[in-house]
């Protein structure tokens, strides 16, 4: 659409999971909508949302009042209703948060706390019961989520994108946003296959998320940091050794990863991982790609150095667990001492988005920054694909609003 002619209703940047949702949200709620969703990439879901071990999470993690802990718990029924009426396949394997000694058990009596404060179902584990549930396991104590389940988020991703252009709305490809000027009556948008303007802007890029809110007005004061998430597979004659999920109890420590974990897939493979370095590039051909654009903006944040020197010990050993199997599968081998070295292969790996502030500190809840007429979802780290239906409704209401009081 040519600059001049009647503005789209709502441009939507970004086609990941969150960016679809959300689509699918407003066309839902408002079929007469004039929607389009501009992705840079050939293909809806070519980053984070496709590269994933395909978790559901229950919602047991995170901070009691976070929009976390809110839209993962709510998320989650609405994706599993989606997937139901889409025929998308959901396992519902469960999930066992393993203390393999009893320094941990403190740590585990917290997270009990935490998710029965959240409102989700679990149980207490001792010995017994973790072998009840994952034979394979070595631990002193654990904790069980029932309701966790795995999907195939890249095809949820699809199917929304189906849906969208069902409902009236229009998915570009191959679209690149250039520049995004925002003007009291609408937002002009500068792309590779055009212009157009649109009464309202919602930006869900992800890994370009700080640079898109830059476009329209001042950068924000975090940066976007890229960190490369790789997994291993295991064997598939030993998959019988990991019945569901497999978690370790959080260290916390100001850090958001989950540390290694197993993962029995929707399609029956098991993934161990994924660990978390820092990346040369926010996407790349390979794991160790870098880009210089994208290396230098890292280089010259100041937050990277704070959040270097604050987790030093961690880096080093992500890094080098990233280098050598038999670290990781020491790791592993805590909880599931069956498995060796030579029962793994190196297997799929991604880049996360993560945003961080000036002082080092990695931001764990979701962040979106709004004016009169843009949205940007600045952060929306894990579980952003599992609560995507519950942040496009959210981002959903904050848009109709913005259209119906005029504003945009």
């Amino acid at each position: 659409m040519a600059t001049g002619t009647r503005p789209v209703d709502v441009a939507i940047v970004g086609g990941g999971i969150v960016g679809l949702a959300t689509a699918h949200r407003l066309l839902e709620a408002r079929p007469d909508l004039d929607v389009q969703v501009l992705e840079a990439e050939d293909r809806v879901g070519a980053h984070q949302s496709s590269r994933n071990s395909g978790v559901l999470h229950a919602g047991l993690y995170y901070a009691p009042g976070s929009d976390k802990a809110r839209w993962a718990v709510a998320g989650k029924a609405q994706l599993e209703r989606f997937c139901a009426d889409h025929g998308v396949r959901v396992a519902r394997t469960g999930k066992v948060v393993v203390a393999t000694d009893r320094s941990e058990l403190p740590a585990l009596r917290a997270l009990t706390e935490r998710a029965r404060t959240n409102g989700v179902d679990i149980e207490e584990l001792d010995v017994d019961g973790l072998r009840r549930h994952e034979p394979h396991v070595h631990g002193v104590a654990g904790l069980r989520s029932p309701g966790t389940a795995v999907t195939d988020f890249g095809e949820v991703t699809r199917v929304l994108a189906e849906v969208v252009r069902a409902a009236g709305g229009l998915v570009r490809t191959s679209t690149r946003v250039l520049d995004l000027v925002e003007r009291p009556d609408r937002v002009r948008i500068a792309t590779t296959t055009g212009d157009l303007e649109a009464r309202a802007v919602v930006t869900c890029a992800g890994l370009q998320s700080d640079r898109l809110a830059a476009m329209t007005g001042s950068p924000p004061t975090e940066r976007i940091l890229p960190f490369r998430g790789s997994w291993l597979r295991l064997r598939p004659e030993l998959a019988h050794l990991v019945r569901g999920n497999i978690y370790p109890v959080p260290t916390g420590g100001g850090l958001p990863f989950l540390g290694v974990h197993l993962t029995r897939r929707i399609d029956g493979e098991v993934w161990i991982g994924p660990n978390a370095v820092l990346a040369g590039a926010r996407s790349g051909a390979s794991p160790w790609s870098v880009d210089r654009r994208d290396a230098a903006a890292t280089a010259r944040f100041r937050g990277t150095w704070k959040l270097a020197a604050r987790h030093l010990g961690t880096g080093v050993g992500e890094l080098w667990r990233d280098r050598s199997l038999h670290a990781t599968i020491r790791a592993v081998q805590r909880y599931v001492p069956a498995i060796g070295v030579d029962d793994v292969e190196r297997g799929p790996w991604g880049v996360r988005a993560q945003l961080v502030d000036r002082d080092g500190a990695l931001v764990d809840d979701f962040v979106v920054r709004a004016s009169d007429r843009v949205l940007h979802v600045l952060n929306a780290p894990s579980p952003a694909a599992t609560a995507s239906l519950a942040i496009g409704a959210d981002l959903r209401d904050r848009v109709l609003g913005r259209l119906d009081r005029g504003t945009g």
